[in-house]
């Protein structure tokens, strides 16, 4: 069984980008509704606009029309009729529907001699009617209004096509601003959740032994011999508090992506040498035997000691907890890679959890294959997230044997100078990531 290779450090879980996800739909529907609004108020203006136009237009082509005519009533624009009540009698244009002309009007203005507009439907058509009197003479025009109905609608159609294309463009336009406008704090706010993790993880062992030493300090002192243990109790106090502030110090460069942290380069065969040297004391209290493996060359990679430290001791220490007997450190490598291998001969992992195994609390707890309850932490996604940092990958498998092994391979470098990790802080991680 092999777990997913992890190769890259993600800046938001799953969770975090289902969140900024919904945001962004929120944000895109908030513009459409909004963008929404705005295209009704301006297609609203524009009809009332645009209707104001056509009618103020068809009254006065129909005025025209009316005071331009002439004795010869066949001479009238397309799609009006004129009527003429004189002296002579009435004449029509030549077409003129049936009832479309209003004799009320003509015989009112014939009389009052003031000019009146009104609307007309007759089968179902509408018509625009003007009369005015010239000297003896009442003319009436009639303007049908269907072709400008007609042409009403199609404008109509034709706002609410690209209002309507409006708001979808808006709203897709909402959404992907939205995205952009909160990915910043989205990863911030995630890089600021990591920080306060890895933080309250890496710090909490050096906190304890920092107080562990006060507290022998302060009781040498009460007593006021032994000045030999005292002064070992200080120089052990200064040097953990050294290995304090060299990690918080690789937690803060870890939690900056703009800042790179110094490397240089480093032997993993005296690391790893170094942190399964460290870890004896606490895996013999547990009956278990930490064994360092390996050739006499230097296998060397570029890296932070300080980080690269972390990562291997939160592994050895995880399979320290879960060990039977043995737990074996090889470090070899290939013309390319350097790979340093923790293997233990516990219960395994479960497979189920496998592909889940480096993403940060993704389970509250697992069956081991001997049915023991395992836990998820934060440790193992750490340590990912350090060889992510150091362009390496890592990966859980299957121990020979039996048992859980894991892997992590870094970029091999061409020794030019030894470099001995031993004259760097040594944090120790006593609480390790818990493995599912």
């Amino acid at each position: 069984m092999t777990a997913p290779r992890v190769g890259r450090d993600r800046r938001l879980t799953s969770a975090e980008s289902a969140m900024l996800r919904r945001t962004a739909v929120r944000l895109g529907i908030q513009a459409g509704l909004i963008v929404a609004a705005i295209v009704a108020v301006l297609v609203g203006v524009t009809l009332a606009v645009v209707l104001h136009a056509e009618a103020a237009g068809t009254r006065s082509m129909l005025a025209a029309a009316v005071g331009r005519a002439d004795e010869d009533v066949a001479d009238a624009p397309a799609n009006i009729w004129l009527v003429m009540h004189g002296p002579d009698g009435q004449r029509s244009t030549e077409g003129l529907p049936a009832g479309a002309a209003d004799p009320q009007a003509l015989a009112r203005t014939a009389r009052t001699g003031v000019a009146e507009t009104h609307e007309r439907e007759v089968g179902g058509a509408e018509y625009q009617i003007f009369t005015m009197r010239r000297g003896d003479t009442t003319v009436q025009g009639v303007l049908d209004l269907g072709p400008v109905h007609t042409d009403r609608r199609h404008l109509l159609f034709s706002l609410l096509l690209v209002g309507g294309l409006g708001l979808v463009l808006a709203a897709g336009a909402g959404a992907m601003l939205g995205v952009r406008a909160v990915q910043p704090l989205a990863s911030a706010l995630s890089l600021q959740r990591r920080f306060v993790a890895d933080a309250s993880h890496e710090l909490r062992t050096p906190l304890t032994l920092l107080t562990t030493r006060a507290q022998l300090l302060r009781r040498h002192l009460q007593r006021g011999h032994d000045h030999q243990a005292a002064l070992a109790d200080a120089e052990s106090l200064v040097r953990d508090s050294d290995n304090l502030a060299a990690v918080l110090e690789d937690l803060l460069i870890a939690a900056d992506p703009h800042v790179e942290g110094a490397t240089e380069e480093i032997d993993l065969r005296v690391l790893a040498g170094g942190v399964a040297a460290a870890s004896a004391a606490e895996a013999g209290a547990r009956g278990v035997t930490v064994r360092a493996e390996g050739g006499d060359d230097p296998v060397v990679v570029r890296g932070a000691p300080v980080a690269l430290r972390r990562a291997l001791t939160a592994v050895l220490d995880n399979a320290v907890r879960h060990a039977e007997q043995t737990v074996t450190v090889t470090v070899h490598a290939t013309d390319r890679q350097a790979v340093v291998e923790v293997a233990d001969d516990g219960p395994g992992l479960d497979p189920g959890l496998a592909p889940r195994m480096f993403d940060r609390f993704s389970s509250a707890g697992g069956s081991s294959p001997d049915g023991r309850q395992r836990r998820f932490g934060i440790g193992l996604a750490l340590v990912g997230e350090i060889v992510a940092r150091h362009h390496g990958e890592v990966e859980a498998l299957a121990a020979p044997g039996g048992g859980a092994a894991f892997r992590l391979t870094f970029p091999r470098q061409v020794p030019r100078t030894h470099t001995d990790p031993t004259d760097h802080p040594n944090p120790t991680n006593a609480t390790g990531p818990d493995r599912p």
